[in-house]
């Protein structure tokens, strides 16, 4: 029988902190998604190109991610979230920097590299989980997810049209700016919020509980599959489909505004009943538009579709997993905890770029689509294994 308990009420600090939250994010994660539909293409062009490179340059960003993510999110337990956000975005500014200025694709991976060593993904999450009530939690990262959502689809309009306009170094330049502001909304939070104690200990054994760490797997999966299909996308639309770049956005915004009807209902149906359900219907999604993009993508229409399933379970598991692990997470060492799913997630963005360079070499992206639905197989079948195991139990 459904729960049909009332839905907890916001409190005003509550959504002054969302609000600002979900700002900075959006901000800084505009800076990154909006190099992803064009920077393949560009790194293309540089002298020592190849495909593994190409596909470095894209994910690079999600190795110091994920080696910082941990240590990062545990620092914020010890001296408090605020420094450790200026600080990040303070080392996304200064990569941003060294990849527009670069002239070699080395130097685009190496200020890719800074950029993601900026990292602060983890810290924005347990920053939400500070100022909010748990009865309003799983809204609140639906919110915080909502803003990378928002994010991406904004960075799919803008990346391709300002690199027309202005070339994509001004994109990096773009991605520099943001971060000053990006810090400047900090300002903004509310006094109430208060600081976490800090913890007698480091409790990392707490983070490596069965039901964490397969949640942990769940998004690494998702951002292999995202990055490795973004250094494929770029080539098919514009090779394989011969659309001009400046074209890139209609299919993109289109596909994103279509995959809300699925996206949406599985929110509700995730806030109101929790079902384990929601993921697999999510993961399903993925895997059908995988498969339509490596098997059927011969005309916008098809590659439209695709994206449409692609997104709708994409941009459901973006909001919905880090709202699982958040309630799963103690709360003196919510950060370590949330440290080590961001860690997952950028190495799953790192693995994804070498996963796309490698599987491109022969110049057939649809290739790289078909790893990606073999890799969303894998995850189906291991997220049904897990809850039969939990029913036996």
């Amino acid at each position: 029988m459904p729960d049909e308990s009332p839905i907890a009420a916001m409190l005003g600090a509550e959504k002054r902190a969302i609000g600002v939250i979900a700002a900075i994010t959006m901000l800084r994660m505009l800076g990154l998604f909006a190099l992803l539909p064009v920077l393949s293409l560009y790194v293309a062009g540089f002298e020592d190109a190849t495909p593994i490179l190409i596909g470095l340059a894209v994910g690079a960003y999600g190795l110091t991610q994920a080696g910082l993510q941990i240590p990062l999110g545990a620092l914020s337990d010890r001296i408090g979230r605020v420094p450790v956000i200026l600080g990040g975005l303070a080392i996304f500014a200064i990569g941003s920097a060294v990849a527009g200025l670069s002239d070699t694709i080395y130097g685009v991976i190496a200020g890719r590299l800074l950029q993601g060593a900026g990292a602060i993904s983890a810290t924005l999450t347990a920053l939400i989980s500070d100022a909010t009530r748990a009865q309003v939690r799983t809204r609140s990262m639906a919110v915080f997810g909502i803003s990378i959502g928002a994010a991406f689809f904004v960075a799919m309009v803008f990346g391709p049209w300002f690199a027309a306009q202005f070339g994509v170094r001004a994109l990096f330049l773009f991605a520099f700016v943001v971060a000053f502001l990006a810090g400047a909304l900090l300002l903004a939070l509310p006094d109430t919020i208060e600081r976490p104690a800090v913890p007698r200990q480091w409790r990392f054994a707490d983070t490596l509980r069965p039901e964490m760490l397969r949640l942990d797997f769940y998004v690494f999966l998702l951002h292999a599959i995202m990055t490795a299909s973004f250094v494929a996308l770029p080539f098919l639309l514009s090779i394989s489909l011969e659309l001009a770049l400046t074209s890139h956005w209609k299919v993109y915004i289109a596909a994103i505004l279509v995959s809300l009807i699925g996206t949406v209902p599985l929110i509700l149906k995730d806030e109101r009943q929790g079902k384990g359900s929601t993921v697999a219907i999510a993961v399903l999604l993925i895997l059908v538009g995988e498969l339509a993009l490596s098997f059927v993508a011969y005309s916008t229409v098809t590659v439209f579709a695709a994206l449409a399933l692609f997104f709708a379970g994409f941009n459901f598991l973006e909001a919905g997993l880090p709202a699982r692990l958040s309630l799963l997470a103690d709360d003196d060492s919510r950060g370590a905890s949330l440290g080590v799913f961001s860690s997952s997630q950028f190495l799953g963005a790192f693995a994804g770029g070498l996963i796309g360079g490698r599987f491109l070499v022969d110049g057939r992206p649809e290739n790289v689509f078909f790893v990606c639905a073999l890799l969303a197989a894998i995850w189906l079948a291991s997220h049904g294994f897990g809850r039969s195991r939990q029913t036996a139990e």
